[in-house]
Protein backbone atom coordinates (compact mmCIF):
# COMPACT_ATOMS: atom_id res chain seq x y z
CA UNK A 1 0.00 0.00 0.00
CA UNK A 2 1.70 3.22 -1.05
CA UNK A 3 1.48 6.29 1.57
CA UNK A 4 0.98 9.78 0.71
CA UNK A 5 4.05 11.71 1.52
CA UNK A 6 5.36 15.46 1.18
CA UNK A 7 8.37 17.18 0.31
CA UNK A 8 9.15 18.58 3.94
CA UNK A 9 12.36 20.03 5.39
CA UNK A 10 13.12 19.56 9.13
CA UNK A 11 11.36 22.43 10.67
CA UNK A 12 8.33 21.56 8.27
CA UNK A 13 7.93 17.99 9.66
CA UNK A 14 8.00 18.67 12.95
CA UNK A 15 5.47 21.35 12.92
CA UNK A 16 3.43 19.43 11.03
CA UNK A 17 4.10 16.43 13.69
CA UNK A 18 2.90 19.34 16.08
CA UNK A 19 -0.44 19.59 14.47
CA UNK A 20 -1.08 16.40 13.70
CA UNK A 21 -0.71 15.07 17.50
CA UNK A 22 -2.55 18.64 18.73
CA UNK A 23 -5.48 17.72 16.12
CA UNK A 24 -5.96 14.34 17.75
CA UNK A 25 -5.17 15.42 21.58
CA UNK A 26 -6.06 18.39 23.32
CA UNK A 27 -4.35 17.57 26.57
CA UNK A 28 -1.29 18.59 24.05
CA UNK A 29 0.09 22.44 24.76
CA UNK A 30 3.70 23.63 23.48
CA UNK A 31 5.24 26.32 25.43
CA UNK A 32 8.48 28.06 24.63
CA UNK A 33 9.98 31.77 24.18
CA UNK A 34 8.51 33.60 20.95
CA UNK A 35 6.87 30.31 19.60
CA UNK A 36 3.43 32.29 19.49
CA UNK A 37 2.91 33.70 15.83
CA UNK A 38 2.97 37.34 17.15
CA UNK A 39 6.38 36.42 17.82
CA UNK A 40 7.18 34.56 14.65
CA UNK A 41 6.72 30.77 15.80
CA UNK A 42 10.07 30.57 17.58
CA UNK A 43 13.59 31.48 16.53
CA UNK A 44 13.68 29.32 13.22
CA UNK A 45 10.05 28.78 12.79
CA UNK A 46 9.08 25.45 13.91
CA UNK A 47 5.93 26.63 15.54
CA UNK A 48 4.81 28.62 12.91
CA UNK A 49 0.95 28.86 12.96
CA UNK A 50 0.16 27.18 15.73
CA UNK A 51 -0.88 29.51 17.90
CA UNK A 52 -3.60 30.70 14.95
CA UNK A 53 -5.08 27.51 14.46
CA UNK A 54 -4.76 26.12 18.44
CA UNK A 55 -4.81 29.24 20.43
CA UNK A 56 -3.22 31.14 23.00
CA UNK A 57 -4.14 28.46 25.92
CA UNK A 58 -2.50 25.62 24.01
CA UNK A 59 0.13 27.41 22.44
CA UNK A 60 2.12 29.77 25.01
CA UNK A 61 4.99 32.31 24.44
CA UNK A 62 6.61 32.64 27.86
CA UNK A 63 8.67 34.95 29.41
CA UNK A 64 12.67 34.11 28.89
CA UNK A 65 12.95 32.02 31.24
CA UNK A 66 14.41 28.17 30.97
CA UNK A 67 13.34 27.19 34.42
CA UNK A 68 9.94 28.90 33.94
CA UNK A 69 9.23 26.94 30.86
CA UNK A 70 10.44 23.37 32.53
CA UNK A 71 8.79 23.78 35.69
CA UNK A 72 5.22 24.76 33.92
CA UNK A 73 6.07 21.85 31.47
CA UNK A 74 6.70 19.71 34.39
CA UNK A 75 3.62 20.82 36.33
CA UNK A 76 1.25 20.70 33.69
CA UNK A 77 2.40 17.35 32.74
CA UNK A 78 1.55 16.17 36.72
CA UNK A 79 -1.94 17.97 36.10
CA UNK A 80 -2.91 15.54 33.08
CA UNK A 81 -1.52 17.58 30.05
CA UNK A 82 1.38 16.54 27.48
CA UNK A 83 3.55 19.85 27.16
CA UNK A 84 5.97 20.27 24.32
CA UNK A 85 8.46 22.65 25.60
CA UNK A 86 10.65 24.58 23.67
CA UNK A 87 14.51 25.39 25.21
CA UNK A 88 15.29 26.56 21.89
CA UNK A 89 19.10 25.82 21.90
CA UNK A 90 20.68 23.08 23.98
CA UNK A 91 22.88 24.49 26.00
CA UNK A 92 20.33 26.42 27.90
CA UNK A 93 19.42 23.16 28.92
CA UNK A 94 22.13 23.67 31.66
CA UNK A 95 20.14 26.22 33.77
CA UNK A 96 17.17 24.06 34.51
CA UNK A 97 19.24 20.96 34.67
CA UNK A 98 17.86 20.23 37.93
CA UNK A 99 14.42 20.33 36.99
CA UNK A 100 15.04 18.00 34.23
CA UNK A 101 17.44 15.53 36.37
CA UNK A 102 16.05 15.69 39.79
CA UNK A 103 12.44 16.43 39.03
CA UNK A 104 11.20 15.45 35.35
CA UNK A 105 13.40 12.35 35.03
CA UNK A 106 12.71 11.18 39.06
CA UNK A 107 9.39 11.35 39.58
CA UNK A 108 7.96 8.24 38.68
CA UNK A 109 10.32 6.01 40.29
CA UNK A 110 9.63 8.03 43.51
CA UNK A 111 6.01 8.52 43.08
CA UNK A 112 6.40 4.32 43.15
CA UNK A 113 5.23 4.61 40.03
CA UNK A 114 1.51 6.92 40.38
CA UNK A 115 3.28 9.83 38.79
CA UNK A 116 4.59 10.41 35.00
CA UNK A 117 5.67 13.34 33.85
CA UNK A 118 5.22 13.29 30.03
CA UNK A 119 7.35 15.97 28.39
CA UNK A 120 9.03 16.22 25.42
CA UNK A 121 11.80 19.31 25.41
CA UNK A 122 12.90 20.27 22.17
CA UNK A 123 16.26 21.81 21.44
CA UNK A 124 18.50 22.70 18.66
CA UNK A 125 22.27 22.75 18.62
CA UNK A 126 24.80 21.87 16.69
CA UNK A 127 28.42 23.21 15.06
CA UNK A 128 28.81 24.93 11.56
CA UNK A 129 26.64 28.07 11.68
CA UNK A 130 29.05 30.32 13.96
CA UNK A 131 26.91 30.16 16.75
CA UNK A 132 29.43 30.13 19.25
CA UNK A 133 30.71 27.76 21.80
CA UNK A 134 27.15 28.83 24.40
CA UNK A 135 24.75 27.71 21.36
CA UNK A 136 26.15 24.51 19.73
CA UNK A 137 27.21 21.96 22.34
CA UNK A 138 25.78 18.27 21.61
CA UNK A 139 25.38 17.53 25.54
CA UNK A 140 23.54 14.33 24.87
CA UNK A 141 25.68 12.26 26.69
CA UNK A 142 24.47 14.40 29.75
CA UNK A 143 20.94 13.03 29.72
CA UNK A 144 21.75 9.61 28.43
CA UNK A 145 23.52 9.31 31.78
CA UNK A 146 19.77 10.03 33.52
CA UNK A 147 17.94 7.04 34.39
CA UNK A 148 14.52 8.21 33.14
CA UNK A 149 15.08 10.30 30.60
CA UNK A 150 14.37 9.26 26.99
CA UNK A 151 17.06 11.11 24.33
CA UNK A 152 16.02 11.01 20.78
CA UNK A 153 18.06 12.33 17.69
CA UNK A 154 16.30 12.21 14.37
CA UNK A 155 18.90 12.24 10.80
CA UNK A 156 16.21 13.01 8.46
CA UNK A 157 12.77 15.08 8.00
CA UNK A 158 10.70 11.59 8.05
CA UNK A 159 12.27 10.49 11.28
CA UNK A 160 11.53 13.66 12.85
CA UNK A 161 8.44 13.25 12.50
CA UNK A 162 7.62 9.74 13.16
CA UNK A 163 9.62 10.06 16.27
CA UNK A 164 8.26 13.78 17.31
CA UNK A 165 5.12 11.33 17.33
CA UNK A 166 6.23 8.88 19.68
CA UNK A 167 8.00 11.14 22.09
CA UNK A 168 4.71 13.07 22.20
CA UNK A 169 2.66 9.93 23.23
CA UNK A 170 5.44 8.18 25.35
CA UNK A 171 4.41 8.70 29.31
CA UNK A 172 8.02 9.43 30.30
CA UNK A 173 10.06 12.81 29.93
CA UNK A 174 11.89 12.44 26.03
CA UNK A 175 14.69 15.06 25.18
CA UNK A 176 14.40 16.05 21.51
CA UNK A 177 17.66 17.24 19.83
CA UNK A 178 17.38 19.26 16.44
CA UNK A 179 20.62 19.99 14.37
CA UNK A 180 20.38 23.36 13.59
CA UNK A 181 22.74 23.28 10.28
CA UNK A 182 20.33 20.37 9.06
CA UNK A 183 16.66 22.29 9.18
CA UNK A 184 16.78 23.07 5.65
CA UNK A 185 17.59 19.78 4.33
CA UNK A 186 14.10 18.34 2.89
CA UNK A 187 12.73 14.48 2.24
CA UNK A 188 9.75 12.88 1.64
CA UNK A 189 7.51 13.24 4.46
CA UNK A 190 4.70 10.88 5.54
CA UNK A 191 1.32 13.33 5.46
CA UNK A 192 -0.36 11.21 8.34
CA UNK A 193 2.53 9.74 9.78
CA UNK A 194 2.65 7.29 12.07
CA UNK A 195 5.18 7.28 15.19
CA UNK A 196 7.97 5.52 15.11
CA UNK A 197 9.36 3.13 18.32
CA UNK A 198 11.54 5.17 20.66
CA UNK A 199 14.90 2.58 21.28
CA UNK A 200 14.70 1.08 17.58
CA UNK A 201 17.50 2.03 14.82
CA UNK A 202 17.29 2.24 11.15
CA UNK A 203 19.34 0.44 9.15
CA UNK A 204 20.32 3.41 6.68
CA UNK A 205 22.54 1.47 4.78
CA UNK A 206 23.06 -1.96 4.06
CA UNK A 207 26.95 -3.72 3.77
CA UNK A 208 29.34 -6.21 4.83
CA UNK A 209 32.89 -5.17 6.08
CA UNK A 210 32.64 -2.42 8.74
CA UNK A 211 29.38 -0.77 10.23
CA UNK A 212 29.49 3.37 10.85
CA UNK A 213 27.32 4.01 14.12
CA UNK A 214 25.71 7.20 14.31
CA UNK A 215 22.81 9.37 14.88
CA UNK A 216 21.32 13.44 14.42
CA UNK A 217 22.91 14.72 11.06
CA UNK A 218 26.26 12.83 11.37
CA UNK A 219 24.44 10.02 9.73
CA UNK A 220 24.28 11.56 6.48
CA UNK A 221 28.26 12.05 6.80
CA UNK A 222 28.74 8.13 7.33
CA UNK A 223 26.63 7.75 4.30
CA UNK A 224 28.58 10.21 2.16
CA UNK A 225 31.75 8.22 3.79
CA UNK A 226 30.30 4.97 3.13
CA UNK A 227 29.54 6.06 -1.08
CA UNK A 228 33.50 7.09 -0.85
CA UNK A 229 34.52 3.06 0.94
CA UNK A 230 32.64 2.01 -1.81
CA UNK A 231 34.83 3.33 -4.46
CA UNK A 232 38.06 1.03 -2.44
CA UNK A 233 35.47 -1.79 -2.88
CA UNK A 234 34.93 -1.64 1.06
CA UNK A 235 31.35 -2.34 1.87
CA UNK A 236 30.31 -0.16 4.86
CA UNK A 237 26.80 -0.42 6.72
CA UNK A 238 25.32 2.23 8.41
CA UNK A 239 23.16 1.89 11.15
CA UNK A 240 21.16 5.23 12.40
CA UNK A 241 20.19 5.00 16.49
CA UNK A 242 17.55 7.23 16.25
CA UNK A 243 17.26 6.53 19.66
CA UNK A 244 20.46 7.27 21.98
CA UNK A 245 18.70 6.12 25.27
CA UNK A 246 17.52 3.46 24.98
CA UNK A 247 19.77 2.49 22.09
CA UNK A 248 19.36 -0.21 20.20
CA UNK A 249 21.72 -2.95 21.61
CA UNK A 250 20.20 -6.07 19.70
CA UNK A 251 19.93 -4.08 15.97
CA UNK A 252 23.85 -2.26 16.88
CA UNK A 253 25.39 -6.05 17.87
CA UNK A 254 23.57 -7.79 15.30
CA UNK A 255 24.77 -5.75 12.36
CA UNK A 256 28.47 -5.93 14.14
CA UNK A 257 28.38 -9.64 14.43
CA UNK A 258 27.55 -9.66 10.68
CA UNK A 259 30.64 -6.97 9.84
CA UNK A 260 33.34 -8.19 12.67
CA UNK A 261 34.19 -4.03 12.27
CA UNK A 262 32.73 -1.23 13.85
CA UNK A 263 33.22 2.74 13.89
CA UNK A 264 30.97 5.24 15.84
CA UNK A 265 30.42 8.70 14.93
CA UNK A 266 29.32 11.17 17.10
CA UNK A 267 29.39 15.35 16.68
CA UNK A 268 29.80 15.92 20.63
CA UNK A 269 33.38 15.48 21.66
CA UNK A 270 34.84 12.17 21.73
CA UNK A 271 35.73 12.23 25.56
CA UNK A 272 33.55 10.76 27.92
CA UNK A 273 30.78 11.12 24.90
CA UNK A 274 28.23 8.11 24.01
CA UNK A 275 30.38 6.03 21.16
CA UNK A 276 32.25 5.45 24.67
CA UNK A 277 29.56 3.76 25.92
CA UNK A 278 28.70 1.92 23.02
CA UNK A 279 32.58 0.69 22.24
CA UNK A 280 32.38 -1.08 25.46
CA UNK A 281 28.94 -2.96 24.68
CA UNK A 282 30.59 -3.71 21.84
CA UNK A 283 33.79 -5.02 23.14
CA UNK A 284 32.05 -7.03 26.22
CA UNK A 285 29.45 -9.10 24.09
CA UNK A 286 31.65 -9.60 20.84
CA UNK A 287 35.41 -9.67 21.97
CA UNK A 288 35.74 -13.09 20.55
CA UNK A 289 33.87 -12.31 17.01
CA UNK A 290 35.45 -8.59 16.63
CA UNK A 291 37.93 -8.47 13.84
CA UNK A 292 39.64 -5.51 14.83
CA UNK A 293 38.97 -2.73 17.82
CA UNK A 294 36.04 -0.52 17.41
CA UNK A 295 37.04 2.77 16.58
CA UNK A 296 35.18 6.07 17.81
CA UNK A 297 34.96 9.36 16.05
CA UNK A 298 33.69 12.85 17.77
CA UNK A 299 35.04 16.07 18.26
CA UNK A 300 38.14 17.33 20.06
CA UNK A 301 37.91 17.90 23.56
CA UNK A 302 37.41 21.64 23.51
CA UNK A 303 34.09 24.01 23.15
CA UNK A 304 32.83 24.74 20.08
CA UNK A 305 34.59 27.01 18.37
CA UNK A 306 33.56 30.44 16.78
CA UNK A 307 35.27 30.85 13.30
CA UNK A 308 33.96 28.86 10.37
CA UNK A 309 37.54 27.49 9.49
CA UNK A 310 38.15 26.15 13.21
CA UNK A 311 34.27 24.83 13.25
CA UNK A 312 34.81 22.26 10.63
CA UNK A 313 37.94 21.48 11.34
CA UNK A 314 35.86 20.42 15.09
CA UNK A 315 33.04 18.70 13.22
CA UNK A 316 33.66 15.08 11.86
CA UNK A 317 34.32 14.99 8.46
CA UNK A 318 33.26 12.45 6.13
CA UNK A 319 36.92 12.26 5.05
CA UNK A 320 37.78 11.57 8.71
CA UNK A 321 35.14 8.37 8.88
CA UNK A 322 36.69 7.65 5.33
CA UNK A 323 40.49 7.05 7.03
CA UNK A 324 38.54 5.41 10.35
CA UNK A 325 37.22 2.70 8.25
CA UNK A 326 40.03 2.39 6.24
CA UNK A 327 42.05 2.42 9.31
CA UNK A 328 39.60 -0.41 10.84
CA UNK A 329 39.52 -2.24 7.69
CA UNK A 330 43.70 -2.96 7.49
CA UNK A 331 43.81 -3.82 11.60
CA UNK A 332 44.30 -7.40 12.44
Amino acid sequence: MSVETKKLNFIQAINQALVQAMDADPTILVLGEDIADREGGGVVGVTKGLSTRFGDDRVKSTPISEQAIIGAAIGAAIDGYKPVAEIMLMNFTTVCMDMIVNHAAKLRYMSGGQTTVPIVIRMMTGAGISSGGQHSDFLEAWFAHTPGLKVVAPSNPADAKGLMLSCIADPDPCIFIETSRAYGVAGDVPVDATPIPLGKARLAREGADVTLISYAEMVTRCLTAAAELEKDGISAEVVDLRTISPWDEEAVLASVRKTGRAVIVHEAVRTFGVGAEIAAILHEKLFRELKAPVGRLGAPFTPVPFAGNLEQAFLVQPGAIVEAARATMAAN
